[in-house]
């Protein structure tokens, strides 16, 4: 009986002690399985992906200097291995992974002992699973892996480190880990780190900052507010002293160099320099354009999404290069921020921001590089809102050379020498743009008329009614198109129906869809002096990757808008506002090379000076924010007018032309110079006065063929009473014409372009051409037409 029951205990134990092994081995073998599976799941080992550190990308200026660092909320600047203090090596290894030199990816020992704690943990409850992790599963982690504590990622984080550690040395691991570990706030890397915390290179740190720099990785957060505050600084204190135990225990220091830190750190000369990283950039204005770009066209080239594309930019270590001129972006922004001085006004400022606002852009025409850009005045946060790229505003009489008169001279509808009558706008032309039931009639500004004067007169000196009568001969729909391809927003809907909005730029200003800003004013003044050719505006040239490879780079882009002979037309035209008698933006004439053209929306909302040299085009907007007028009650101290725009301009214009020669834009073939009479338009005869006889520029085809019919020449024989009578009549109301001319040349020197509505309706077109003997003209003209070439 006993011998039978001591047999049935042997063969329970047995089987117990079997199946404890089966199940071991089936265990073992489910859990080889697991492990295998998450190993197969791992991502492939790419080296290169370890030795790619993230790193902001730079923006360099036109001539290669540093601009700018993309801002992006990790701080890294990656160092040399070489240029790392070797107690700052040693430090890491001596607390982070003591057997780092001699372990190949995992550490047995520091394995075995987490799982231990582990299995504590578990056993009373605590949560959480400790790591083992050695420097080089760190490094996996960190830019192969996520942070996420479970078992799979550290299955699969062993196994990429023993693979890493077969193909990189234990210098190169150690040097990448340095230059990626995350150390508090947005620093990320050892360098970063210690710009952060001492405001100086890593390479300059003593053995106590050492200490403390690879004692951040413990908690970099609790550490870095420690330190921000001043509050709970035994935190890392306390931290410093192990690490330098660790140093100790190790054989990197000396007792004697332990001694000394210790004794340091404990009379407080740990000190910090911090630095808090700026998210504001030093070219805000041009830098954040640049960005914009390049993100774009990263994402249009390579097909990616825009956080993809973020992430290049930010963390890509790219080297961009703009067209940014750092002169010219500095004099601009001081020009701007110094208003109140150089127009003697006084700004009043809305939640800290000055206004009235100001924006400017500097272009080369020709390059499509654009130079300067500047979207507001005096300080403003970062991010601010850019005036000169990403708004949208009425132009003006500034569209006028656009929409209006560069499209009647390239279309021959007209010359610079048709006469035009400065008259109230007649009904019959105004039934056709009715305004609140009544028929469409602006006014001058001022409300000044001189009757019947040249296209070129009426362009100097911004005549509204004039402008209208143009479009109305254009029609809306071609000023539109030929608004559009100088690149203006034109909405079908509203602008093309409007004559305001065509004739005098009272264009909705709607974001996107109407409206102009001063980057596309820029390029669109550009096409005047480019033969008719409008380029698009290029931020940035080239694109390189860390390794130096070329990612994206800047295409030229151009569209003819006008003939090579009417912009050079209108090119001559555009020095009348800047130099000519009655001109409105003469403010701007620093140089004889200075062409352009002042722009006022109603009630002074907008002012504009838009113009080019041979050299740039540029657009400087004056205007407050809130889209109101700022002439009410002289709220600045003083009236500003476009011709303040205009002295901003040419102020602007002056500097950056200050070591550039003066030269003059070749005149294309296919034009004529002719005399003609300022006072019909038509050839001039030898009765004409001399100072009613200048030379006009004619696309060939469209001289005039009519003989001035104004002028006539007296017989030399005594006439009768009668016929001296009506010549002095006619002498005194020609005198009289020329008076009033030079009167009211004198008053309109003033921001011309308001598109103020009046209730008269008077006025009427004046029609000067007789016929005339067509062999006697012909003649004539022959006489007077100078050869092609320069004027």
């Amino acid at each position: 009986m006993g011998k039978k029951t001591k047999n049935t205990r042997f063969k329970v134990f047995k089987i117990t002690i079997v199946t404890l092994i089966l199940l071991f081995v089936f265990g073992a073998v489910a859990t080889m399985g697991v492990v295998l599976a998450m190993v197969k799941t791992a991502p492939p080992l790419d080296v290169n992906k370890v030795l790619s550190l993230n790193e902001p990308s730079v923006i360099y200026n036109d001539s290669g200097q540093f601009m700018d660092t993309v801002i992006s909320d990790i701080n890294r600047k990656v160092v040399s291995f070489k240029d790392m203090p070797q107690d700052l090596k040693d430090a890491f290894i001596a607390i982070e992974d003591e057997r780092f030199k001699t372990h190949s990816g995992i550490d047995i020992r520091r394995i075995f002992g987490s799982t231990l704690t582990n299995i504590s943990n578990k056993l009373t409850g605590k949560r959480g699973l400790h790591g083992a992790s050695t420097i080089t599963q760190q490094l996996v982690r960190n830019t192969m892996l996520s942070n996420e504590v479970k078992i799979k990622r550290k299955v699969q984080e062993a196994y990429l480190s023993l693979q890493l550690e077969k193909q990189l040395s234990k210098d190169q691991i150690l040097e990448a880990y340095m230059n990626t570990i995350p150390l508090g706030g947005p620093a990320y890397g050892v360098e970063a780190a210690s710009l952060q915390y001492f405001n100086k290179s890593v390479s300059k740190l003593s053995l106590l900052e050492c200490a403390f720099v690879a004692g951040l990785t413990q908690s970099p957060s609790v550490f870095y507010n420690a330190v921000v505050t001043q509050k709970n600084t035994s935190s890392y204190t306390n931290r410093t002293k192990s690490v330098l135990s660790k140093l100790l225990e190790n054989g990197y220091i000396s007792q004697t160099e332990y001694s000394t830190a210790l004794s340091d750190l404990n009379n407080k000369k740990l000190t910090f320099n911090f630095t808090r990283q700026s998210n504001s950039l030093k070219y805000e204005w041009f830098s954040r354009e640049v960005i914009r770009r390049v993100k774009q066209d990263l994402m249009a080239q390579y097909h990616i999404d825009e956080d993809d594309a973020n992430r290049m930019i930010m963390y890509g270590g790219l080297k961009i290069y703009s067209t940014m001129n750092k002169d010219m972006q500095e004099h601009t922004q001081t020009t701007l921020d110094n208003m109140d001085s150089i127009l003697g006004m006084k700004s009043k400022y809305i939640d800290k921001i000055a206004q009235p606002q100001a924006s400017a852009v500097i272009m080369n025409y020709r390059t499509g590089e654009v130079k300067s850009i500047i979207g507001g005045r005096g300080n403003q946060p970062p991010l601010s809102f850019n005036r000169a790229t990403q708004f949208y505003r009425a132009a003006g009489s500034s569209i006028k050379p656009i929409s209006v008169y560069g499209p009647a001279i390239d279309s021959k509808l007209a010359t610079a020498a048709k006469i035009y009558d400065d008259a109230p706008v007649p009904a019959e032309i105004g039934r056709f743009y009715p305004d609140n039931g009544k028929p469409y009639n602006p006014s001058n500004s001022p409300a000044i008329y001189e009757g019947p004067m040249t296209l070129r007169e009426a362009l100097t000196k911004s005549k509204n009614v004039i402008s209208v009568r143009i479009e109305h001969e254009l029609s809306l729909s071609t000023g539109a198109d030929y608004a559009r391809k100088f690149g203006l927003k034109i909405d079908k809907n509203t602008d093309e129906a409007s004559m305001a909005a065509m004739s005098l730029g009272q264009l909705g200003g709607n974001p996107g869809v109407s409206g102009t800003n001063t980057l596309a004013m820029a390029a669109a003044y550009g096409v005047f002096g480019n033969g008719g050719m409008k380029v698009d505006p290029i931020i940035y040239t080239k694109v390189l990757d860390r390794t130096g490879k070329s990612i994206l780079e800047s295409k030229f882009n151009s569209t003819k808008v006008l003939s090579p002979q009417a912009a050079y037309i209108m090119y001559d035209l555009l020095r009348g506002p800047v130099s000519g008698v009655g001109g409105t933006g003469t403010a701007a004439n620093f140089s004889p090379m200075a062409h352009g053209k002042t722009g006022t929306t109603n009630m002074s909302i907008d002012l504009w000076f838009t113009g080019l040299t041979p050299y740039y085009s540029a657009a400087v907007w004056i205007g407050k924010d809130d889209h109101g007028s700022f002439n009410e009650n002289y709220t600045f101290g003083k009236y500003i007018g476009s011709n303040d725009a205009a002295r901003l301009w040419g102020i602007i214009m002056q500097d950056a032309h200050k070591n550039l020669a003066y030269k003059e834009i070749p005149m294309p073939s296919g034009i004529v110079q002719v005399p003609i009479c300022t006072v019909t338009g038509k050839i001039p005869t030898d009765a004409c006065p001399s100072t009613t006889i200048r030379n006009e520029l004619f696309i060939e085809g469209t001289v005039p063929t009519e003989i001035c019919d104004y002028h006539i020449r007296v017989p030399d024989e005594k006439p009768d009473e009668t016929d001296t009578d009506s010549k002095d009549d006619k002498d005194k109301n020609t005198d009289t014409d020329n008076i009033d001319k030079n009167e009211n040349s004198s008053d309109s020197n003033n921001n011309s372009g308001d598109d103020t509505n009046t209730d008269t309706n008077e006025g009427s077109t004046n029609d000067n051409s007789t016929p005339s003997d067509n062999t006697d003209s012909n003649k004539i003209i022959n006489n007077f037409i100078k050869p092609k070439g320069k004027k």
